[in-house]
């Protein structure tokens, strides 16, 4: 079965967020008040071959430890829906 799963990695918290911050202060400057905490990152869509949607998501997990995410400094969500 085929699962799409999606792939959502923000920087973590607590980190620097340059972009975010760039946006938060321009968006203010736009007349946007209330605006706050804005962090940017990376959304990554699959399409993964597994048994289970479980699977699907074991495999994104490990993509995003050796290639798609930096442990070091962003975390990740990971949801698989079938297709």
């Amino acid at each position: 079965m085929t699962f799409r799963v999606h792939v959502r990695i923000v920087p973590r918290s607590g980190l620097l967020d340059p972009q975010g911050q760039a946006i938060e202060h321009a968006l203010a400057a736009l007349g946007f008040a209330g605006v706050a905490d804005v962090r940017v990152g990376k959304a990554i869509e699959l399409g993964i071959d597994a048994p289970t949607a479980e699977a699907a998501r074991d495999e994104a997990r490990a993509m995003c430890a050796r290639l798609l995410a930096n442990p070091v400094t962003e975390d990740f969500v990971i949801e698989a829906d079938a297709t």
